[in-house]
């Protein structure tokens, strides 16, 4: 007789009496991170609900391959980087994030949970979520992958859409997060918001173009800046043109990169099986 049970992935959903059961085979844990910043006038700016639906659907496609995978809630402050200026917009400092994380892992481990995998959806979070792993490492020996979405994403673009449209799409308020946006969630997206591109500003005091967030371009060479980003960008997109982005480019982004976490989880699980719950 078939089940008509339907499988949970999402841990919030996951009952105390399903918990039990479930969590003492120790399943892959995928722990999405993104941010709640600026993505320019057409984009919701929570970008972490593209890390949250693909981690899900890894998780299913991880599933059907025979390696049981659950995400974790997902976590959608992003560390501070350049996105301070704008409203409504909410980061932690660099340190509580590396702490945050590290006090996820301290719980599930604390509960037999040892092996993760973290999901991230931006850039400000690399710095916290290796220094996490570092620690954890040093403690346990226990190996905690991260994998980050965007720049995967980035290498993959030209490959789905050529070279040449691929440099005219990337960039923050553009590709890869504008396609995937308008596959995954189009009811809010706005393509009667969608900017035309417009060249990065050149920096005032040192009177050099900026070449991205935080560098200037001195003789063909890259000199670091503080400054924050809507100084840089024009409302909150750089470099890319989001009017080259399509649901058909997001979709083809979804699939590979859904695989690529599904794939990766297979294999994770088959190398860290010896990680029992302890």
């Amino acid at each position: 007789m078939t089940s008509d049970i339907k499988v949970k992935v999402r841990m919030g959903e996951i009952t105390g009496g399903e918990a039990r059961e479930l969590y003492a085979s120790n399943p892959i844990i995928l722990l999405p991170m993104g941010s709640h910043e600026d993505q320019g006038p057409h984009a919701p700016m929570g970008d972490y609900l593209l890390a949250e639906k693909i981690a899900e659907m890894a998780a299913l496609r991880a599933g059907e391959r025979g390696v049981r995978t659950v995400v974790a809630p997902v976590v959608p402050f992003g560390g501070v980087d350049y996105f301070g200026p704008m409203p409504g917009g909410i980061a932690l400092s660099q340190t509580l994030l590396a702490q945050l994380i590290g006090e996820v892992l301290e719980c599930l481990h604390g509960r037999g949970l040892t092996r993760l995998i973290v999901i991230n959806g931006h850039g400000g979070n690399v710095g916290p979520i290796n220094e996490a792993a570092r620690n954890c490492y040093r403690r346990t020996k226990r190996v905690i992958p991260s994998i980050y979405l965007w720049r995967i994403a980035a290498a993959l673009l030209p490959d789905v859409v050529g070279v040449e449209k691929a440099r005219l799409s990337l960039g923050h308020g553009a590709d890869p997060l504008t396609s995937i946006g308008l596959h995954l969630f189009p009811e809010l997206m706005r393509a009667d918001l969608v900017p035309e591109a417009t060249p990065l500003r050149s920096d005032p005091l040192l009177d050099l173009p900026f070449t991205d967030l935080g560098s200037l371009s001195f003789e063909g060479h890259e000199v670091s800046v503080p400054h924050e980003y809507d100084e840089i960008f024009h409302q909150g997109v750089g470099k890319g043109d989001p009017r080259c982005a399509s649901a058909a480019t997001g979709a083809e982004l979804t699939e590979r990169l859904t695989e690529v976490c599904a794939r990766f989880a297979v294999h994770f699980a088959s190398r860290v099986a010896r990680w029992a719950c302890d």
